[in-house]
């Protein structure tokens, strides 16, 4: 028998996270952000990473589902120079 986690259920797993990610985006039409909190502090308690790393994973794979993952955003880097060009009024 194989040392480590059963292949077959982590699938099921992922399928299921894909479908609530789903369920919570598109029918409920709640913010992508309150979507990852609610499938990772209510439904399957893994990071909100781990869940966009798997609705990533699933979204290269025919699915079925109309999955849009979020794109990496990076936060831009603003110097204090660059912050007082806007005065406060």
């Amino acid at each position: 028998m194989a040392k480590g986690r059963d292949k077959e259920l982590i699938e099921l797993r992922d399928a299921a996270l894909c479908r609530r990610y789903y369920y919570w985006t598109e029918v409920q039409r709640l913010r992508f952000d309150d979507a990852l909190k609610v499938l990772s502090r209510q439904e399957f308690f893994i990071s909100e990473e781990r869940i966009m790393a798997i609705i990533r994973r699933k979204s290269r794979e025919d699915t079925g589902y109309n999955l849009k993952p979020v794109p990496k955003v990076k936060a831009p880097r603003l110097t204090a120079a660059q912050l007082e060009l806007f005065p406060v009024r």
